[in-house]
C-alpha cells in the first residue's frame, strides 16, 4: 500500500472514529431530553389530576371532570383492591386503556416511571401512588404514546448514518487528491534517486524547490545538499586514488628500473640500490602519513597530552631549521613569549616543523622566514611568514586537502621531496588539540600560516620526561 493510500485510510479512519462518536452523542443527548420532556408532561398531568380531584367518604378518589387534561396522555384511577375507579373521558369503553397500563406497579408505593409496550406501542408510564389521611387508596397511572419519539429518533438515526457515510467518502476521495499533490516532490525524489543509481550521476538534482517551506521542502533541501556534498567526495576520492596512484607509480618505476639494470649487468650496483633504499624510504614515509591522516580524520589519533613548552619547542625548530636554510634565506624571530600549551610535544613539533620547512623550501635566494610566538587571551598564537612566491587566492581554500596543488602538477621538485601531507597532517594535529590554522597569502608577495591553540588549564599533567624518540615528520609542500 503506498504512503498516500496509508495516509488517507487513516485520516478517513479518524473522521469515522470522530463522526460515529459524535452521532453517538447527539443520538443519545436528543432522546434524554426528549424522554424528559415526555416525563414532565406526564408529571405535570397527574399533578393537575390530583390537584382538582377529591376523595368521597369511601375512601374512593374521584377525577374531577373540570380538568382540562392533555389528549395525547392517558389517565387511570385505581383503587386498593384493583378496581378502576376512574380513566380519562376521552377513552372508549371497549379500549386497550381499561386494563393497567403497568400492571407490574400497581400497588406501588412509590412514583415510578416506566416504558412499556401497549397494544405493539411502546408508551412511558407514570405511576404515583395516592394517600388518604395517611392510607394507601390506589395509583395514578398516566401514560403516551411513545411512536412520534421513536419516529423522530430512527429518522435522526438514518441521517446521522447518511451524512457521516457521505463525509467519510468525500474525505477519502479529497484526501487522495492533496496526498497525490503533497507527495508529488517524495516521488521526484525517489525518480532522482534512482536515475543517480542508474547513470552514477551525482550532478543530478531535484528540481523546483526554491526554499524548505514545509518538511518536504526541507527534505528536498536536504537531498539536494546531501548529493552536492557526495559528489565533492566522490570527486575527492577519484582525484586522491589518481594521486596516490602517481606517487607511487614514480618510486616503483625507479626501484623496477634500478633492479633491471642490476639484472642486465649481473652485478649489485651500489648507486643502484642506494636509490632503490632513497625510494623505498619514501613509499614507507607516504604510508605512515596515510595512516596519521586516517586516524586523524577519524578522531582515533593517539596523543599523548601534558604540558608543553611550546617557546622551547619553536627554539628547537628554530636551530634545526638553519640546516635547511643554509645561507639561501634568512631565519628571524620577531617575537617569542613563554607559552605553555596542553598537547603531543612530538606532534606540536610536527606541525612547526612542518611549516617552517614549507616556508624556507617554498622562499626564494636572499628570502626571509620569520616566527613569532604570542599569547592572545587564553590562546597561544604561533606565526610562520615568508616572503615567497605566495599562493593564488583560489587556492587558498584547497591547501589543507591531501595532495592538492595549484597547478595540478603531479611532478615531484629536483630534491624529490613531498607528497603533498604535510599541510592536511598539520591542520588534523591542530583540530585534535582543539585548535585552529590559518593561511593568508599574496601572490609574489609571500605567505602567512598562523596556529592558534588553547592554553593549558590546571587539569593538564605535567611531562615526565623531555625525551622523545626521533620521529619521521611529513615533508614540506606549498601549493604551486
Amino acid at each position: 500500500m503506498s504512503l498516500r493510500a496509508r495516509l488517507t485510510l487513516f485520516y478517513t479512519s479518524v473522521l469515522a472514529a470522530v463522526l460515529v462518536l459524535f452521532g453517538l452523542a447527539v443520538y443519545g443527548l436528543i432522546s434524554v431530553v426528549q424522554l424528559a420532556q415526555v416525563d414532565d408532561t406526564l408529571d405535570r398531568t397527574a399533578r393537575d389530576v390530583i390537584f382538582v380531584s377529591r376523595v368521597d367518604e369511601n375512601a374512593t378518589f374521584l377525577i374531577s371532570q373540570r380538568v382540562s387534561l392533555d389528549s395525547s396522555v392517558v389517565t387511570q384511577v385505581w383503587d386498593a383492591t384493583g378496581r378502576l375507579v376512574g380513566i380519562s373521558p376521552a377513552v372508549e369503553p371497549d379500549s386497550i386503556f381499561r386494563s393497567p397500563l403497568d400492571p407490574e406497579n400497581l400497588f406501588t408505593d412509590e412514583e415510578v416511571f416506566r416504558t412499556v409496550p401497549v397494544g405493539g406501542t411502546r408508551y412511558r408510564i407514570l405511576t404515583v401512588p395516592l394517600f388518604a389521611n395517611g392510607a394507601y387508596i390506589g395509583v395514578l397511572q398516566a401514560g403516551t404514546s411513545l411512536a412520534i419519539l421513536d419516529a423522530l429518533r430512527g429518522d435522526l438515526l438514518r441521517y446521522l448514518i447518511l451524512l457521516s457515510v457521505i463525509a467519510i467518502l468525500l474525505t477519502g476521495v479529497i484526501g487522495l487528491i492533496i496526498g497525490r499533490r503533497a507527495l508529488a516532490p517524495l516521488a521526484t525524489v525517489t525518480d532522482t534517486a534512482l536515475q543517480i543509481t542508474r547513470a552514477d550521476d551525482l550532478s543530478r538534482r531535484i528540481p523546483g524547490q526554491p526554499g524548505p517551506e514545509d518538511e518536504v521542502g526541507r527534505l528536498i533541501l536536504a537531498f539536494n545538499d546531501t548529493m552536492a556534498r557526495l559528489e565533492k567526495l566522490f570527486a575527492t576520492q577519484r582525484r586522491f586514488v589518481a594521486d596516490i596512484g602517481h606517487e607511487l607509480r614514480t618510486p616503483l618505476t625507479v626501484i623496477r628500473g634500478n633492479l633491471d639494470l642490476m639484472r642486465r649487468v649481473g652485478v649489485e650496483d651500489e648507486q643502484s640500490l642506494r636509490s632503490i633504499e632513497l625510494e623505498v624510504d619514501r613509499l614507507a614515509r607516504l604510508v605512515q602519513d596515510l595512516l596519521m591522516l586516517a586516524q586523524a580524520e577519524s578522531g582515533k589519533l593517539p596523543m599523548d597530552k601534558r604540558r608543553v613548552e611550546l617557546d622551547t619547542v619553536l627554539l628547537e625548530v628554530f636551530n634545526q631549521s638553519h640546516v635547511l636554510a643554509g645561507d639561501r634565506v634568512h631565519m628571524e624571530i620577531d617575537k617569542i613569549d613563554q607559552v605553555i600549551v596542553c598537547g603531543d610535544r612530538d606532534r606540536l613539533k610536527q606541525v612547526v616543523l612542518n611549516l617552517v620547512a614549507n616556508a624556507i623550501k617554498y622562499t626564494g635566494d636572499s628570502g626571509t622566514v620569520t616566527v613569532s610566538l604570542s599569547k592572545h587571551e587564553n590562546r597561544a598564537k604561533f606565526t610562520v611568514k615568508d616572503t615567497g612566491a605566495g599562493i593564488p587566492a583560489k587556492d587558498l581554500p584547497h591547501v589543507f586537502e591531501r595532495f592538492y596543488r595549484g597547478d595540478k602538477s603531479r611532478t615531484r621538485g629536483k630534491d624529490g621531496a613531498g607528497f603533498g601531507l604535510g599541510l592536511s597532517i598539520a591542520y588534523w594535529i591542530v583540530r585534535n588539540h582543539g585548535g585552529d590554522i590559518e593561511v593568508k597569502s599574496k601572490v609574489n608577495r609571500g605567505s602567512t600560516f598562523t596556529v592558534w591553540l588553547p592554553l593549558a588549564t590546571e587539569d593538564c599533567p605535567v611531562a615526565t620526561s623531555d625525551l622523545r624518540e626521533p620521529e619521521r615528520f611529513a615533508e614540506p609542500e606549498r601549493v604551486a
